[in-house]
């Protein structure tokens, strides 16, 4: 390792987030999540809710009422996604902050799903917005499926209402968190011969003016879980095509696009996946790879990425079914394959840039994951090797790619084992070959006393660690 060159780190084609926890299943550690998938998302979605003026508040409702007789899962009071335990006289020391930290550190970005009672007053979406200040380029999506029924803050208040206190909150996370960009996610256009969205009257100046557009999209989606069971002929549970639900999404882009006088904004969808318990876990794999490619063949580049919802799930909308035995083991199901395929596709890869060559001192910046500059060194392997390993003698935090895997360098951390970057992808032979590195904040949080502390972070590299590379067994075999 003789030679250092800046790289730059940037958007992908199509980006790829994953959702984290929710009403249907607990937060899963990124450790775990990097170790099962090889590399590091655009984002992690966390879905919380904020109804602080009603008297269960801050319990988990369905925690509070658990023996409330309930027969849909959105029955309850307030919505039930964890807590956010900030806001008005709330604390940074609990949830989400402990995961949006865990987070950052992996380096990737939060996308903070958080439902709040549209009766809240600006003092507490102002205390939110501070709330967000530290954690870098952050994406918050406010009362989604605003178009919908089902969510508490649609029972509480009109369209109209639900759709203007967007459009307030909207413009409080841009006065005192600009770092935030906001997500507004609604029906989208569901009538191909109206060609227009849901509700579009009430919610089209929220389409102007938030950053993000979206829409969630389950090609299949059993909606009646866990209170019944989906078979044939029932009526809480749906299919549709694969082709329908790509024709639907670049529809809505459109209309959205019309609306905002012809401009374009980001497109997302929020929520993708086909729902297990309706399609078996093969075909849910398989229509998960079938949307992925129309992506793909058509260059959908209006298209900026999706959530797969998500990770580890108690029903059959997870990459993991959450163990009923043990809720902290996970039982992989063939859409894991399918999609690790999918995230390491070169059209769903961040896009990396090698610089001019630089000498040790040299500053790491971390803006997003999608805008970060780091250092690639390359490297020359003899062949195959038996030992591959990272020695540092920092505390530095870091990212680290080498042969398409990625591993992750706590501040603790002083030997990290890149074997099994080989084990999937054994060399053949020779090779050289590129090791990028990059530098998360090891705190989770950016330093917002900085100029630009709102959007950057940085870190000095002093020196490389040491690299052991064996290419045999420490001792040959007796055999």
């Amino acid at each position: 390792m003789e030679k250092i060159y800046k790289i730059h780190m940037g958007k992908a084609k199509c980006a790829v987030d994953l959702g984290d926890g929710s009403e249907r299943g607990e937060y899963v550690n990124q450790d775990y999540i990097l170790r099962r998938l090889g590399r590091p998302h655009r984002s992690i979605s966390l879905m919380y809710c904020y109804y602080p003026l009603d008297k269960e508040w801050p319990g988990r409702i369905s925690e509070v009422m658990k023996d409330a007789d309930i027969s849909f899962q959105w029955d309850y009071p307030y919505d039930d996604y964890f807590p956010y335990l900030g806001g008005l006289n709330g604390s940074l020391e609990g949830e989400p902050f402990t995961c949006m930290r865990d987070v950052r550190r992996h380096g990737q970005d939060v996308t903070l799903t958080l439902t709040v009672d549209p009766n809240v007053t600006d003092e507490h979406l102002i205390a939110i917005a501070k709330d967000l200040r530290p954690f870098g380029r952050l994406l918050l999506r406010i009362n989604h499926e605003a178009t919908g029924n089902w969510f508490s803050f649609n029972k509480r208040a009109s369209y109209q209402e639900v759709a203007d206190f967007y459009c307030r909150f909207n413009r409080i996370i841009h006065e005192y968190a600009p770092n935030v960009s906001t997500i507004l996610c609604i029906g989208g256009v569901e009538n191909p011969e109206t060609g227009k969205i849901e509700k579009e009257k009430e919610f089209s100046q929220a389409v102007r003016e938030t950053d993000i557009w979206s829409v969630d999209k389950y090609m299949s989606l059993h909606w009646g879980w866990p209170y019944d069971v989906a078979e044939p002929g029932g009526n809480t549970h749906s299919r549709g095509s694969v082709r329908k639900t790509y024709e639907m999404t670049k529809a809505s882009y459109e209309r959205f696009k019309f609306i905002n006088d012809g401009k374009s904004k980001p497109m997302v969808m929020s929520e993708f996946n086909s729902d297990g318990d309706v399609t078996g876990a093969y075909e849910q794999a398989e229509m998960v790879r079938d949307f992925c490619r129309i992506l793909k063949e058509e260059k959908a580049e209006w298209f900026t990425g999706f959530t797969f919802y998500q990770f580890r799930d108690r029903g059959r909308l997870g990459l993991e079914i959450q163990d009923p035995n043990n809720a902290d083991v996970g039982i992989e199901q063939p859409v894991m394959q399918t999609y690790k395929e999918i995230i390491h596709d070169e059209w769903f890869l961040p896009e990396m840039k090698q610089g001019e060559e630089v000498t040790l001192p040299t500053t790491l910046r971390w803006g997003s994951s999608e805008d970060a500059d780091g250092i690639a060194v390359p490297m020359h392997l003899e062949g195959n090797p038996h030992f591959c390993e990272l020695v540092f003698e920092d505390d530095s935090n870091l990212m680290i790619e080498i042969n398409g895997r990625w591993f992750y360098k706590s501040p603790q951390a002083r030997t990290i084992d890149l074997m099994s970057a080989f084990f999937e992808k054994p060399l053949s032979g020779a090779c050289d070959m590129t090791m990028k590195i990059f530098a998360p904040p090891a705190s989770g949080e950016n330093d917002t006393s900085l100029r630009d502390g709102l959007y950057n972070s940085y870190t000095i590299i002093e020196k490389l660690p040491k690299i052991r590379v064996r290419y045999s067994a420490v001792e040959p075999s007796l055999d």
